[in-house]
């Protein structure tokens, strides 16, 4: 039997909260991020939380490609748009690196802003 006639004896799939798990090892790690939070989080509670979470990031799998979407807290003082396409870039290149999936989108919805005790 050749390579071209050999018949897969099965499928590999990787679950969305898989793929969240992948995503907040890579975004917690970037430079700026504080920590993710739950989509449409009262402002209040945003203030309290300030990252160790996984809510706050949604993987959906669409046609093959995967689309991510971010909920972050960014560290006062730095820049936002720098850190939210660096944080881009590393959740990218993390996925499809680690699934060999492209990934279509990343979008960084900034949640709230840390102010770190100076002290």
């Amino acid at each position: 039997m050749t390579k071209a006639q050999v018949r897969p004896k099965g499928r590999i799939e990787v679950s969305p909260r898989a793929i969240a798990s992948l995503v907040h090892e890579a975004v917690i790690s970037s430079y700026g991020i504080v920590g993710t939070v739950p989509k449409d989080l009262p402002t209040e509670i945003v203030d309290a939380l300030a990252g160790g979470s996984r809510r706050g990031i949604v993987v959906q799998v669409r046609d093959g490609k995967i689309i991510i979407d971010l909920y972050v807290v960014v560290e006062y003082g730095t820049r936002i748009a720098a850190v939210a396409r660096s944080a881009m870039n590393v959740v990218k290149y993390t996925v499809e690196k680690a699934l060999g999936i492209p990934v279509a989108e990343v979008n960084v919805h900034v949640a709230g802003i840390r102010v770190s005790d100076t002290d």
